[in-house]
């Protein structure tokens, strides 16, 4: 772990540990936060487009920051606890507010650390006398590099949904929020992330100063948020922060094709319970205590869902069991170890004709369904390839869910219900996460 703490002189240094009190505790200091919209406009409903990123695989969004506002592009982390940017490259802002050491600001920000900050006797955002700083991360980074940030805040706007319209008048009012909490980086976090990129935007469960916690608190609307992420690169996505409906083309509400599991762990990041996965129809033979052990993660900061050795192993051996007979693996291509030749694959409106991969959830009758759109991948010409990875031995976790089984299906995070929803795919109702007015 790296802490980047030798530009600024500790008064105290504290690290504070998740705990259940504080879990419980936390909503009521959120009553305190003081970032009021300037605004009489309360909506319910914001919204962000998201795209991916070609070259990272990264699902992208962009935010108004500032004064005068800039456009400021952040990398989508669904677990990450806070948003953070990259203050030492080209920042400039009149109305940025440095959080000063014991204030209510580093306290929802979970400072670790309080002191003075000086670069050639001058002061500059992320770097100022009586300072709260925290820590933050890129998962991006093949090591995870931590760093302390200072905690700020700074203007910001988002864009709102105008009640249940489905046309281009869907959009509601730019709403703004002068004190909006984040994290003031060094640039050298950016490393590894798209390109522009100055930061990311977190969405974290447990966190007081997330994204959706923070917009939550000021408008007075439930803790949750939906995303759907586009498949192709040209065309957007978006996530929902706030009350439902979640409206795409034809009026379509994909919250009426919700199905929920429970939230089993309390961390920043979201956890799930895979108790079996199935091929078409046959269940395979997993170790049951693995998956209950590590449990699943949803992650928008992995591109690929992975999958610990001995169940890839598994996963791996029934799928090309199940795939047609004039379908012939091929050598595999890296990161991928599954490939097949395509000539005799076919394709439908759920995707590649490929074998149905089901995570049954904590309930035999709740599965989310993975359909060829899902499952496999085209890497290059004449090959397409399983598009799980084999995880490490080391990774403590039995399924990380990537964004590329996210693709297309409509992802709800119910915080104070402490649940996930799935839609499975909406090729299911011939629609796609681009096919909505509110991004286009």
């Amino acid at each position: 772990m790296y802490i980047n703490s030798n530009i600024y002189t500790l008064k105290s240094f504290k690290f504070t540990m998740y705990s259940s009190c504080y879990f419980y505790l936390f909503h009521f200091c959120l009553l305190f936060i003081t970032c009021l919209a300037q605004t009489n406009f309360h909506p319910k409903t914001f919204f962000l487009a998201v795209k991916q990123d070609p070259s990272t695989l990264q699902y992208i969004t962009e935010i108004q920051q500032r004064t005068p506002l800039v456009p400021v592009k952040l990398a989508v982390h669904v677990g990450g606890e806070n948003l953070w940017v990259d203050c030492q490259t080209g920042f400039k802002s009149s109305t940025y507010k440095p959080a000063r050491c014991n204030s209510r600001q580093c306290n929802l920000a979970r400072s670790t650390s309080c002191g003075d900050c000086k670069t050639k006797n001058k002061t500059r955002p992320g770097c100022n006398s009586n300072a709260c700083y925290n820590i933050v991360s890129n998962p991006a980074l093949n090591n995870t590099f931590y760093s302390g940030a200072e905690i700020a805040e700074d203007v910001m706007t988002i864009q709102s949904i105008n009640g249940s319209n489905t046309g281009p008048e869907s959009r509601g009012p730019v709403v703004t929020i002068p004190n909006f909490i984040f994290s003031c980086s060094p640039c050298f976090l950016t490393q590894n992330l798209g390109k522009d990129v100055k930061g990311m935007i977190g969405f974290g469960q447990q966190s007081s100063v997330s994204f959706v916690t923070q917009l939550a608190s000021v408008f007075k609307f439930s803790r949750q948020f939906a995303i759907c992420l586009s498949a192709s690169p040209q065309e957007n996505g978006i996530i929902f922060i706030g009350h439902r409906p979640y409206l795409f083309a034809l009026g379509f509400d994909a919250s009426q094709d919700l199905f929920y599991t429970p939230i089993i762990r309390s961390s920043p990041e979201y956890y799930l319970h895979v108790s079996s996965i199935r091929i078409n129809a046959k269940t395979l033979p997993l170790n049951n205590t693995l998956l209950s052990l590590g449990g699943t993660r949803i992650s928008t900061a992995v591109p690929y869902t992975v999958l610990e050795p001995s169940i890839y192993d598994t996963v791996s051996k029934a799928f090309i069991s199940e795939m047609p007979e004039n379908v012939k693996t091929v050598s595999p291509v890296a990161p991928f170890k599954t490939c097949f030749n395509s000539s005799f694959i076919g394709i439908s409106r759920l995707g590649y004709n490929a074998p149905g991969i089901y995570f049954v959830l904590h309930d035999p009758n709740v599965f989310w369904t993975i359909t060829g759109a899902n499952s496999l991948l085209l890497v290059k010409q004449g090959v397409f390839c399983l598009a799980f990875v084999e995880g490490k031995k080391a990774l403590g976790e039995a399924i990380v869910i990537g964004s590329y089984q996210m693709q297309n299906n409509l992802v709800e995070f119910d915080l104070p219900r402490r649940r996930i929803g799935f839609t499975n795919s909406l090729f299911f109702r011939q629609m796609m996460c681009s096919d909505q007015f509110y991004t286009s």
